[in-house]
């Protein structure tokens, strides 16, 4: 017996671990279907399903392309001038906070307390931020404006501590044995290091972001979002194919530059 089969034979045993797993993923599954409840599915909500996708083939084209601050251009401008400026504003704030929540520069004692604020930061939707701010500022772009920069702040947090975390320390101990500071390190060993993968991971929210942002807009936080909720209850099925090839156009058309940006920048 070579020693290939000697090491098959030493293999642990586990079909009955691999048997217990597959019942237990069938059973989920099969629970979570039972939530499905195909009652509520009447022939008036296949009507208005129909007369969305009749929207889409028929759309409102002097909607499409008027460009005062009541068409689709301006109001996809709108969104995507929040997106923008949301995911600036939180990029910038967690910076700080994710060289404070990683482990190899900051003490344990801080690094969980600011682990646990972004931790909760992140636990609420963005939806729910956006109907938060919008009490406190008025419905508008600046309550997107501030829900799309506290949403960004918890993601780009965990992700450039994901990033920092990685790096090679040899640099640090090196500034360290000369005694820089830690801004120093910061500035001068890390930040060079970190930057491509830092706009990388930015360019990425943008993406989610600008998606976000039409969202909130059907509770009144800007953008595109009111005018398409609005023509949906007005039953403008027209306006509605509109609104949605507009917003379909926009978010290809940007994921296919940022992708491009991205993979340009991460491959130097």
């Amino acid at each position: 017996m070579n020693s290939i089969e000697q090491q098959l034979l030493k293999e642990p045993k586990n079909r009955l671990s691999t048997i217990i797993t597959t019942i237990i993923v069938i059973a989920l599954l099969l629970w979570s279907v039972s939530a499905f409840n195909l009652s509520n599915l009447t022939g008036n909500g296949l009507t208005i399903a129909k007369n969305i996708f009749a929207g889409l083939f028929n759309p409102n084209l002097d909607l499409l392309f008027n460009f005062t601050d009541r068409g689709v251009p301006y109001l996809l401008l709108e969104t995507m001038a929040i997106a923008f400026l949301g995911t600036v504003v939180g990029a910038i704030l967690a910076i700080p906070l994710a060289f404070l929540s990683a482990s190899n520069i900051m003490p344990k004692p801080v690094v969980f307390v600011v682990r646990l604020f972004l931790i909760l930061v992140r636990t609420i939707p963005a939806i729910v931020y956006g109907l938060m701010f919008i009490r406190v500022t008025g419905p508008g772009p600046f309550a997107g404006v501030l829900t799309m920069s506290l949403t960004s702040i918890g993601m780009l947090s965990k992700l450039y501590v994901d990033v920092i975390e990685d790096l090679n320390t040899g640099v640090l101990e090196s500034m360290e044995s000369i005694g820089c500071t830690t801004f120093e390190k910061i500035r001068f060993g890390i930040l060079p290091q970190l930057s491509a993968m830092f706009i990388s991971i930015i360019i990425y929210r943008f993406d989610m972001n600008l998606r976000d942002a039409a969202v909130l807009g059907l509770v009144g936080a800007g953008g595109i979002g009111a005018p398409l909720i609005f023509a949906m209850n007005a039953y403008k099925w027209s306006e509605v194919g509109s609104i949605l090839i507009g917003l379909v156009a926009l978010i290809l058309l940007v994921e296919f530059i940022s992708n491009k940006v991205r993979t340009r920048i991460v491959r130097g």
